[in-house]
């Protein structure tokens, strides 16, 4: 046996034993059918080199027709923020270089960071194999690496139809509450960073625009806290500087509040601003005062506060001033006979208590140290729970925080 038929068969095993067979297996079917995929299966075996560059090069075809596909817009939009070459139509996507096609797909987010720089190294590779020598040859470690990251990264993965912002509109404009599918939810969690800033800016501008219903307005703002979980943090930064800037021009108004928190955005607005709107709200709660007979008001008072998120964004010293009205508010006073000859042993506010235990729940760890601290620190406090019926309040609201703290006994 001639030691080139002796190289073949080593090389024969080297593949057969491998991952790349069952990597083959993993592409998609519309790439299966062709006859470039044929090829690579049969030169894997005799010319590694020339098999990684031509799997390397469908990868790179593939990734091309699949930011087409997307839609110029898209690419138009990532290439301009991203400062790569102009994209206004689709033979410009044509053009690209490997290199920048491979960021542009990771700036659009077809690949995540990791993948991108896997794909990066694999293009370096194919243009070793290139220029390659006698010296040179790609090895088994290659031809896997590429294969892996092609197939992984690319060629197994189906084309994304992305959801667009008349989709959405179709769904907002319905004369009826909106509730949108599990299909539409995938779509907009896996739907690139452009495409999502572009369907928040728009749900923002229905939700503020006054000249829209109200159904319409409530259905933006709705859906705007149905995309959160899947809206991507840089999506969220992007679209706080653009309401930024209309607060800037008008002030933060409520509205502004309550789409911030719906789109989760407003950790991401000044804080300045956010103080002044929670002193204002802590001001209102003065002014109502938390005495039990303000019950009436405490309602309406309270699910507004809610609303706009209650104490889970609210800064720091003011979100210990509202935690001190609420426990007051919860606590209650002494009690004593009502007007209807029952004794109440304390007076509190039954319409305030159940939605003061809502608001504390949803930021008990933030807000589990000004409420511990309160009986030291605060004299009022103090005096109140002296009484035994009123401890037992302030205890409830230490078993809602699930804290250590010793219980209220005997003070």
């Amino acid at each position: 046996m001639e030691k080139n038929e002796i190289v073949s068969i080593q090389k024969v095993d080297i593949v057969n034993n491998s991952e790349i067979p069952s990597l083959l297996n993993r592409i998609r079917a519309h790439w299966q059918a062709k006859d470039l995929i044929s090829r690579v299966r049969n030169l894997i075996y005799v010319d590694p080199s020339s098999a990684c560059q031509r799997l390397f090069n469908a990868a790179i075809h593939d990734l091309r027709e699949k930011i087409i596909i997307a839609g110029v817009d898209i690419a138009k939009e990532a290439a301009k923020q991203n400062k790569l070459p102009t994209i206004e139509k689709p033979e410009d996507i044509e053009e690209y270089s490997t290199a920048k096609l491979i960021d542009l797909a990771y700036k659009i987010g077809f690949l995540t960071r990791p993948d991108w720089r896997r794909v990066s190294r694999c293009y370096e590779i194919r243009r070793d194999l290139e220029h390659e020598d006698n010296e040179y040859e790609a090895g088994i470690e290659d031809c896997i690496y590429i294969f892996k990251t092609c197939v992984e990264v690319i060629l197994s993965v189906d084309p994304v139809h992305l959801l667009k912002v008349e989709d959405v509109k179709q769904i907002i404009e319905k004369p009826t509450p909106v509730y949108p599918s599990e299909t539409l939810l995938e779509d907009y969690k896996s739907a690139p960073q452009p495409r999502q800033e572009e369907i928040c800016k728009f749900l923002i501008s229905i939700a503020l625009d006054g000249t829209q219903s109200e159904v319409i307005r409530q259905n933006a703002y709705k859906l705007l806290g149905m995309l959160q979980t899947f809206t991507q943090s840089q999506v969220k930064l992007l679209l706080a500087n653009q309401l930024q800037e209309k607060i800037v021009r008008k002030g933060l108004e409520r509205i502004h509040v309550l789409i911030a928190v719906s789109a989760g955005i407003l950790p991401y607005l000044k804080q300045s601003y956010v103080t002044d709107f929670f002193t204002d709200i802590f001001r209102e709660m003065e002014k109502t005062g938390h005495r039990w007979d303000k019950y009436k008001l405490h309602g309406d008072l309270l699910r507004s506060f809610q609303e706009v998120g209650g104490l889970l964004y609210c800064p720091q010293p003011v979100r210990s001033k509202i935690v001190k009205w609420l426990v007051f508010t919860y606590v209650g006073e002494v009690g004593g006979m009502t007007s209807f000859g029952h004794v109440r042993p304390v007076f509190y506010s039954d319409t305030a208590a159940p939605l003061i235990e809502e608001i504390i729940k949803t930021c008990k760890t933030a807000i589990a140290e000004d409420i511990k601290s309160l009986l030291s620190k605060d004299r009022d406090i103090k005096e109140l729970c002296k009484n035994q019926f009123v401890a037992k309040r302030y205890e409830k609201l230490l078993d809602i925080i699930d804290t250590t703290v010793e219980k209220v006994e005997n003070i």
